[in-house]
């Protein structure tokens, strides 16, 4: 068992953690990392599969990302284009396949215009309440108590252009049938992006991918921290002290606010905290939960987390989606004229794109099925669910889907360390009534992680924010605060 006396602890090494102990190290803090798998990476996790190179986890960087590319350029890493020539294709409601060219879905005039309609109050929304506090707008609570279902109809009668535009955010984001979320974590997800139709235009949300895969973000940042880096290690017990009473201050926690938890600084001197893992104790000042939150109630804090905590916690959940990996000789797609771009709001694989490996000249594949399709897929045993899930992927592109050399299956929820994916939302009405309190520190205890970024909302652009945003508050707080 390791005896580390550190300035930082955290737990999770993902791109938030790691992101946070690079830059506390930068700012001549010591630090050490504890993580449960034996990996770095999180939910990044680039693997060889049968010899295909496959991206088992989060891949892409878009163009708003700019805290990612700003990291990327640092540590060397180069990145391409997503293929994306050719015609698209399209499984409209009535099961008819149509290839089209350009943003716009080849659907009836009448439901283009109610699209279009849809995506303008969204767009108008995510720009007035903004990714920062959406709690905090006048209309937090109406939006909030109403699932994006039951929104989208209330704008819309025409069930088509729902189904649509709610693929975008409940299957295409959040990964849960759009009656589970509110029409204010809809918005949120879309102000992260920095619009809805950010959210709907797949050549800027899956923009580029990284040469090599994106676990390298972690890898390499893990390499410089050395031994600092602690790998099968799941931390049991937290035993902290300092603070008044532990209880969070409502308010203090704006999402994109550096400044968060300075109103605290009177509560936090002389704190100190011990974290007990499977091969680590670590005595530190302060300590980073650098996971996602329905993993929290992994950990026994020592005393009890306030109820407050308890709470919120208990309000958030991780979506399920299984990202599929076939591979073939070659992209047999492009040959037809196709950019292996599919969508189908009601197919079991709703949507498909290439993505083919930098420089490889076999052709690769991904899919997705989420949420209550997830569900069912799983009642099947695994051939029965390869070969549903190939059907459906040959139904946009032809036979030549059924049969490739490679195949995957992405089940996140599955993971022991994760249990979901792609990043924790709160249920309905849980925003609001939460979201206020969820970045405010527990005396020394900071929550970092992609699961509560404004910008980049559970992308590895928003684990990268939150990990710089959550170490310049402990090097304010440690230059306030001088170690014992």
């Amino acid at each position: 068992m390791l005896e580390l006396d550190r300035d930082v602890v955290i737990v999770g090494a993902g791109p938030a953690g790691l992101t946070a102990a690079r830059e506390l190290r930068k700012a001549g803090l010591s630090v050490a990392v504890l993580e449960a798998r034996d990996r770095v990476g999180g939910r990044t996790w680039t693997d060889t599969v049968d010899g295909a190179l496959l991206e088992i986890g989060g891949q892409w960087v878009s163009p708003d990302q700019t805290a990612l590319l700003e990291l990327l350029d640092e540590l060397g890493l180069q990145t391409y284009s997503r293929y994306r020539e050719g015609q698209s294709v399209y499984i409209g409601a009535d099961g008819r396949r149509t290839l089209y060219s350009g943003e716009s879905f080849p659907v009836s005039d009448a439901t283009a215009a109610e699209m279009d309609k849809l995506t303008a109050l969204l767009d108008s929304l995510a720009a007035e309440i903004g990714a920062t506090e959406p709690w905090a707008h006048p209309k937090a609570r109406e939006l909030d108590t109403i699932s994006f279902h039951h929104w989208l109809r209330a704008n819309s009668a025409d069930e088509e252009a729902c189904n649509n535009i709610g693929l975008f955010i409940a299957g295409g984001m959040l990964t849960k049938p759009a009656h589970a979320f509110s029409a204010l974590q809809a918005v949120l997800m879309a102000a992260s992006a920095g619009s809805f139709s950010h959210l709907t235009d797949e050549d800027f949300i899956l923009d580029k991918r990284v040469v090599g895969g994106m676990q390298q973000v972690s890898l390499l940042q893990a390499a410089e921290l050395g031994d600092d880096v602690v790998l099968s290690s799941p931390v049991r017990t937290i035993n902290w002290e300092g603070g008044a009473s532990g209880e969070t201050t409502a308010g203090d926690n704006t999402a994109g606010d550096n400044s968060v938890g300075e109103n605290r600084a009177s509560n936090i001197a002389g704190q100190r905290v011990t974290v007990v893992s499977d091969r680590a104790t670590v005595n530190a000042r302060f300590v980073i939960m650098a996971v996602p939150p329905n993993l929290y109630s992994r950990v026994s804090f020592n005393p009890p987390l306030p109820r407050r905590q308890h709470q919120m916690h208990q309000h958030q959940s991780l979506g399920l989606v299984i990202k599929v990996h076939a591979v073939y000789s070659t992209p047999f797609w492009r040959e037809d004229g196709l950019s292996g771009t599919c969508f189908g709001a009601d197919a079991l694989v709703q949507e498909v794109y290439d993505n083919t490996n930098h420089a490889d000249p076999r052709g690769t594949l991904v899919g997705f099925v989420s949420d209550e399709k997830a569900d069912a897929m799983f009642e099947l045993s695994a051939g029965e669910r390869r070969r549903a899930i190939l059907a459906s992927i040959a139904d946009f592109l032809g036979e030549k889907a059924l049969e490739p050399e490679v195949y995957y299956e992405s089940d996140w929820g599955s993971e022991e360390w994760t249990r979901g994916a792609y990043a924790a939302s709160y249920d309905l009405g849980g925003l609001h009534r939460y979201g206020k309190d969820q970045l405010a520190p527990v005396g020394p205890i900071h929550w970092a992680s992609s699961d509560l970024a404004s910008e980049g909302y559970q992308h590895v652009d928003g684990a990268v924010r939150m990990g710089r945003r959550t170490a310049a508050r402990i090097v304010a707080a440690a230059d306030r605060t001088p170690a014992a």
